[in-house]
This record gives structure tokens, C-alpha cells and sequence, in this order.
């Protein structure tokens, strides 16, 4: 009789306690130079991300010139006074770095991620960048051909020209958050490396810039570091720079940017509420993830998953400008897209999600989810030395303690059921909502009508 082989199994490996985690927080100093400077040591972290907030928002930009703060932050990395654009990308390829560099509507960011071992070699290259910046003629008019080039994929992208839209719905046309963020075809046009140059001279100093770095830091002098590179950049102090506050018209209307033809309508349905500073913020938050942040929120679950208008509904809240004095704000938004002649239904049942929303609020099971989303996983969502350094520049941009981050979660945590209910009503209003289609108007104008959500007009699509 043949013996059945038998097999010897390792005993199942068992979860251990779990760990207390929270948001790391930073120590803050301040260089020589005026610079201020936030650092986090995170042992095991072997790629040091270092981010640098520049006080160049986009409403200092000077009228005529929208886009030039994006072509300033893109011209970083094109040279400096010891290395051509080639020379400089040669330089922080052989640093194993990468830097990258955007401008939006609080300032102007850098973004350095470069090895522990070799991270004296990437701050200096990225204060290189920062003291003394090459501005080529010949590199600038490249740059400004480059951004060009962008803005007619941007106009034909239905996502981004419903975004371009709703801005200039929302927001006086006298206010830069009315317009392009990164310029429009006129304003790229009329930069030159003058006009570059006279914006960094304006507005990039040390006095008014911070630093944030976060990796593992064990055997690096980081003081004497910082001293050698970043803190050898010199620039004139600044008095403060009035914010002019956001002011928004969230009467609710419907504009469609017609698209003839088109097989899909890319919906864009948002106002202006609250920032990080107001305390309603935690409660939004949840009741803004409970209604469509994720696969089995009930946008979703009503037009994706019940009647299959769309592959995705999503609802957000994202920080244009904030401020403690009351003068910040953040776009609150539902995004998707749905097919043609379904547009009027899926309007439809979105409103009436809505209003069930007002009528009957979250369930304790929703909040539960959402809770366990956004604050459970966030130790996953920070095992990255840049995500750290990201959200601690987001706090210094927003004028936000170091602790607020970790406050947050603690928060969110307790926040209960009708405190998210009462944020997510009053962050989407059913009658002061500004909804943006790009599709047929022909075949989706008389449905969206009969919806009776507020006046239709339509506009031409560039």
C-alpha cells in the first residue's frame, strides 16, 4: 500500500499589538538668511525629500503677464550662473535627484527628492536654483513655446475645460482665480526672460521662503548643510503683501460648453465654502467622503453602480487660499461623466441624492466607513518621506500650525454622524450650485432645463 505523503506546516505567523501612530511632527528654525526652516527625521527614510514654498502667488502676477509665475518655476531647473540647463539636469541625474517646480494660487513650490548619502549635492543644486538662476533668453522662449503647446490639449481635454469654466462662472473676471491658472494663450505669449526675471526679483527672498525636509537625517549635520547651500542665498527683506479676500457668485445656474457631437457630458458641479481654518472643516470633510469619495459613496452607488450612467462620481473639497482671518476658501466640487442621453437623468438623481441627503442625512454605517478610510489608513498614506514633506508644506502654505495635521485625525475620529450630515448639506446646497457641462448642448440642453436647477446658458467651446 502506498503511504499518503504528509506535509509539516509552518506555524501561521500572528498580528502583534498594533502601534500608536500620528502625524510626525516637525522642528522649525530659522537660518541666518531669514529663511524658515521645517525638518523631520524619519529613521529608515532613505530618499530625503526637501520642499520649498515660495511667497510668489499668482494674484502678484502683473496684469497682461498670467503664467509668468508658472515659467518662473519651470526656468528653475534651466540653468543657473555655474551650469547650463544641460550641465544642471547632468548634475542632479548624477545625484540620482529629481526636482520639480509648479506655481499655483498661494505661491510657487519646488520639490527636491534626492538620496540620504547624497543630499549635500542636491541642496546645493536646488539653492543654486534659487540664488542664482540662469533666465536664458533662449531658455525661456522654449518654455513659453512649451506651455503653448500645452493650452489647445488643455481646451480639448473636457475635464479641464469644464474646471477653466466654472472658475471663470465663479469668481469676478477682475480676480486671478477667475482665470487660467497657468495662463492663457495672449499671456504665455507676452512672456520674455525680462518679464521672468523682474517677477523673481519681485518676490522670491529668503526672508519670505521656508524649507521643509524629511527623511532619515541620522549622521547628516543638516544645520551645517542648510548653512552651506540654502542659507548662502541672500535677498532684501519684505513687508507683508495684502491678500486681497475670495469672493465667489454661487447663484445656481448651469452653463454648458457645447461640444457637438460628443458621446459623453463631463459634469463639473461646484461652489465656494470654508477653509482649513474654520472649524466646520473636520465634519466636511467626512460628509464630503460619505457622499463621493470613494467606490461605495452614494453618488456612486446610485449613477454607477443602480443605473450605470458613469464609471465614477466623485466629490472633493480642495483649498484655493487659506487664511485665519476668515479670507481663505476652498472649492467644494462633484466631478464625473456621463453618457450623452443620459445627462438629464443622471442630473436628475444626482439632485435627488442631494436632497435625500438634506431629508434623511448619513447613516452611522457611512460615517464608520469613512472614518476608517481617511483616518485607518493614513500611516499607509504617509510611509513616504515626500508625502510627509508635502503635507507639512500644504500647513505652511495654509497658514496652519505644525500640529494640525495629526489634530485633524484626532478630529475626524470624533466627529459624529449629524455633524457630518449638517457640513456635507451645507457644503452642496441644491439651490446654490454652479454646474458645468461640456457636451452637446443639442442633444442635453432641453433636458437640463426641464430640471428646473437653475438658468441655462451656452457657450462656445475653443
Amino acid at each position: 500500500m502506498t503511504e499518503l505523503a504528509t506535509m509539516d506546516f509552518h506555524p501561521r505567523p500572528q498580528s502583534g499589538d498594533a502601534k500608536p501612530w500620528a502625524f510626525p511632527a516637525p522642528e522649525r528654525g530659522t537660518l541666518d538668511n531669514g529663511l524658515t526652516v521645517l525638518r523631520c527625521h524619519r529613521p529608515g527614510q532613505q530618499v530625503v525629500a526637501v520642499e520649498v514654498l515660495l511667497d510668489a502667488p499668482l494674484d502678484a502676477e502683473p496684469a497682461g503677464l498670467d503664467g509668468v509665475a508658472t515659467i518662473m518655476a519651470r526656468a528653475f531647473s534651466e540653468g543657473t550662473d555655474k551650469h547650463s540647463a544641460e550641465e544642471f539636469a547632468a548634475e542632479l541625474e548624477r545625484a540620482g535627484a529629481t526636482l520639480d517646480a509648479h506655481a499655483d494660487h498661494p505661491g510657487v513650490r519646488l520639490s527636491l527628492e534626492v538620496p540620504a548619502s547624497r543630499l549635500a549635492k542636491g541642496l546645493n543644486l536646488i539653492a543654486d536654483a534659487l540664488r542664482a538662476p540662469a533666465f536664458a533668453d533662449s531658455e525661456v522662449e522654449r518654455l513659453v513655446n512649451n506651455r503653448l503647446d500645452e493650452i489647445p490639449h488643455e481646451l480639448a481635454n473636457p475635464s479641464r475645460r469644464a474646471a477653466k469654466e466654472l472658475s471663470k462662472e465663479l469668481f469676478p473676471s477682475d480676480a486671478r482665480m477667475s482665470r487660467p491658472r497657468q495662463g492663457t494663450e495672449e499671456t504665455v505669449a507676452a512672456i520674455d526672460s525680462a518679464a521672468v526675471r523682474g517677477f523673481y526679483e519681485k518676490h522670491v527672498r529668503p526672508a519670505t521662503a521656508t524649507a521643509v525636509v524629511v527623511g532619515d537625517l541620522t549622521g547628516i549635520d543638516l544645520d551645517a548643510l542648510l548653512g552651506d547651500t540654502l542659507g548662502a542665498w541672500t535677498g532684501s527683506s519684505a513687508e507683508p503683501r495684502p491678500v486681497p479676500p475670495v469672493t465667489a457668485d454661487d447663484t445656481g445656474r448651469v452653463v454648458i460648453v457645447d461640444r457637438p457631437g460628443a458621446v459623453q457630458t463631463q459634469l463639473l458641479i461646484g461652489r465656494v465654502g470654508p477653509d482649513r481654518h474654520d472649524r466646520v472643516w473636520p465634519a466636511q470633510v467626512l460628509g464630503t467622503y460619505c457622499l463621493g469619495g470613494t467606490l461605495t459613496s452614494r453618488l456612486d452607488r446610485v449613477l454607477r453602480e443602480e443605473k450605470g450612467y458613469t464609471y465614477g462620481v466623485r466629490a472633493f473639497g480642495q483649498v484655493l487660499r487659506s487664511a485665519p482671518d476668515g479670507t481663505g476658501a476652498a472649492m467644494l466640487a462633484i466631478s464625473g461623466s456621463v453618457d450623452t442621453p443620459n445627462t438629464g437623468p443622471a442630473l436628475e438623481d444626482l439632485w435627488t441624492v442631494l436632497r435625500t441627503l438634506a431629508a434623511g442625512g448619513l447613516t452611522d454605517a457611512e460615517r464608520d466607513v469613512a472614518v476608517q478610510n481617511l483616518v485607518g489608513v493614513a500611516p499607509l498614506k504617509y510611509e513616504t518621506a515626500a508625502a510627509v514633506a508635502s503635507t507639512l508644506a500644504d500647513q505652511v502654505e495654509q497658514h496652519l500650525p505644525d500640529d494640525y495635521q495629526a489634530t485633524l485625525y484626532r478630529q475626524l475620529a470624533a466627529t459624529g454622524t449629524v455633524e457630518a450630515t449638517a457640513a456635507a448639506v451645507n457644503a452642496f446646497p441644491v439651490d446654490r450650485l454652479v454646474t458645468v457641462l461640456v457636451g452637446d448642448a443639442a442633444q442635453i440642453k432641453a433636458p437640463v432645463e426641464a430640471l428646473c436647477i437653475g438658468e441655462v446658458s451656452v457657450v462656445a467651446a475653443e
